[in-house]
């Protein structure tokens, strides 16, 4: 298909417009086993990307030049001097990269539309080697940031809660563990089974609702705030009980 426009918190981008902008919607760690690469899909949404081109990276504030990008058609890849709206590249990830950040030779821009969906499955992940702590976190991280998984970490513990879409997620999830970070792990079950994101416009109010519901929220990967039910009764009350709390099914990437 053509290249459409897209929206942001500002305005919407044509695809005509010269000035180069850019949006990464997905990240896909280890593609290379043996150099255990990260790779960013950026697409391409106006004016041109050129090797080396200097650009803004938006969320964290910094312009970085992007020295080496490639065309992937499935296990090949090639460099690419140029691309035009509509093209994905694919761009080396240090760990800076984040899905649904925003790239542009200039103008500060939000791309929006890529959220995360609220999971219907929750497991515990267990460490069977303890001395393998660090290489867990790593896992997670790099695995939460891809989107293969979402990852809580309750207020009221260290646990790691994986949340997925579908349960086969989690068998995916181990796999990857066990076979790119060399990290054997073990899933116990949990109380909870639906998560909201909650916000609130008054700081006063969201305060007052960890004090009291400290026991039901965590923290996902981006540092946003979920409040984990032990059943669709319990949220539905809730949110009658704080009708200053806004209980959001999905989150926007930041």
């Amino acid at each position: 298909p053509a290249p459409l426009p897209r929206p942001t918190l500002t305005r919407t981008v044509s695809p005509y417009e010269e000035d180069f902008s850019g949006f990464v919607f997905k990240i896909q760690a280890n593609m290379d086993p043996s150099h255990h690469d990260r790779i960013a899909f950026l697409r391409v949404c106006s004016g041109r990307f050129i090797r080396g081109i200097k650009v803004r990276h938006h969320r964290i504030g910094k312009d970085v030049s992007i020295a080496n990008a490639t065309i992937l058609m499935a296990q090949d890849r090639e460099n690419v001097d140029e691309a035009y709206p509509g093209d994905v590249i694919g761009i080396h990830n240090h760990g800076t990269i984040k899905i649904g950040d925003t790239f542009t030779s200039r103008e500060p821009l939000k791309f929006t539309g890529i959220p995360n969906f609220a999971p219907e499955h929750f497991r515990r992940i267990r460490l069977t080697d303890p001395m393998k702590s660090k290489q867990l976190q790593k896992g997670l991280v790099q695995l939460a940031e891809e989107g293969a998984v979402q990852v809580f970490r309750p207020l009221t513990s260290n646990d790691y809660i994986l949340g997925a879409v579908g349960v086969l997620q989690f068998d995916v999830t181990a796999e990857r563990l066990k076979h790119e970070y060399g990290v054997a792990v073990a899933y116990e079950p949990v109380q909870y089974v639906v998560a909201r994101w909650v916000s609130s416009t008054d700081q006063k109010i969201i305060k007052e609702f960890i004090k009291s519901n400290g026991a039901y929220l965590a923290n996902d990967a981006d540092g946003n705030l979920a409040f984990l039910s032990s059943s669709h009764w319990r949220l539905e009350n809730c949110m009658e009980e704080w009708p200053g709390i806004v209980f959001n099914k999905t989150c926007e990437h930041n």
